[in-house]
């Protein structure tokens, strides 16, 4: 039986949330965007998972940091500045008394076009905001257990084709992947760069640990993975070596553990890649630890913020 690293428990709280749409909280059955919409139409947008802890969203500066910056590159204007936004997470997580346990999907479009069409000249009107907050944890027998990967013939390419440090609404090539390695029996993709070495998978950063020693991929082509970053900054602050490098399936298929890394989830063991059982099939060592203290860290981030004034 096949999981996901974003699989969840069923939540009957859901069912009554209000949502934020561009300034208004809506019942979820009335939260609703245009069909004109440049995200419906095209896939023309930006978007953040949040975690929140605590009342507060774990690292939400790095996520603010990441929006806008995909946002200034495809020419986007939000229409709200960096603490109007925070007010609306807020304001959106207070309407819906959530304070942990609580998983929320931040989206912007580039906003209504007068016909479907890709030029960003047939836009009219503001930028669509949206904010999504759900009761949301991960499954306690995934965190454990861990998941099965598969490598697809899906590849993570150059900039020039499709910019890896975006997180934008189109999402094809990983969903592509994610279709191939469900159809094999895996759990998650994982996918090469355009020489071959590991990249990343089709929704988190991937991880091996061979000889005590973390290992993750360049970055060159994969996002720029807040929990990524926040995982190596661990091991740097804890002595634990670890090197961002190219490397080769044949090193993931002998690698001691793996593990991937996400928003929703934090830090999540690998067991089996291809077929290939890594180590004794179960968490292993390293990978509790970096569990534990990244859980200490996203204590100590949300510890030091305040409701925005």
């Amino acid at each position: 039986m096949t999981t996901s690293v974003q699989a969840s428990g069923e939540d009957p709280r859901n069912a009554s949330i209000r949502i934020w749409v561009n300034g208004a909280l809506k019942p979820r059955a009335e939260a609703m965007v245009s069909v004109f919409d440049s995200g419906f139409v095209l896939g023309d947008g930006v978007w953040e998972g949040l975690r929140v802890s605590a009342g507060h969203p774990a690292f939400l500066d790095a996520h603010l940091d990441r929006l806008y910056e995909g946002a200034k590159a495809l020419m986007i204007d939000i229409g709200l500045d960096r603490a109007a936004l925070t007010r609306a997470i807020y304001a959106t997580l207070a309407a819906n008394d959530m304070r942990d346990g609580v998983h929320a999907r931040l989206m912007v479009t580039r906003g209504v076009k007068r016909t479907p069409y890709q030029d960003p000249r047939a836009t009219i009107g503001k930028a669509t905001v949206v904010i999504v907050p759900e009761h949301k944890t991960p499954l306690a027998a995934t965190l454990e257990q861990g998941l099965r990967l598969y490598t697809v013939h899906v590849r993570r390419g150059y900039p020039d084709v499709q910019d890896p440090k975006l997180n934008s609404h189109s999402k094809l090539n990983c969903i592509t992947a994610c279709i191939q390695a469900t159809q094999a029996g895996a759990d998650e993709a994982l996918m090469l760069d355009p020489h071959g070495f590991v990249a990343t998978c089709n929704s988190t950063h991937f991880f091996i640990v061979r000889r005590g020693e973390v290992w993750t991929s360049n970055g060159q082509y994969c996002l720029g993975g807040i929990t990524r970053a926040n995982v190596l900054a661990i091991c740097r602050e804890h002595g634990i070596a670890a090197q961002e490098r190219p490397f080769s399936l044949t090193e993931v298929y002998g690698a001691d553990e793996a593990f991937v890394t996400g928003t929703f989830a934090g830090v999540v063991p690998v067991r089996e890649v291809d077929g290939r059982v890594l180590g004794d099939g179960r968490r292993g060592p390293v990978v509790e630890r970096l569990q534990g203290l990244y859980r200490a860290l996203v204590a100590r981030d949300v510890a030091g913020r305040k409701l925005p004034a």
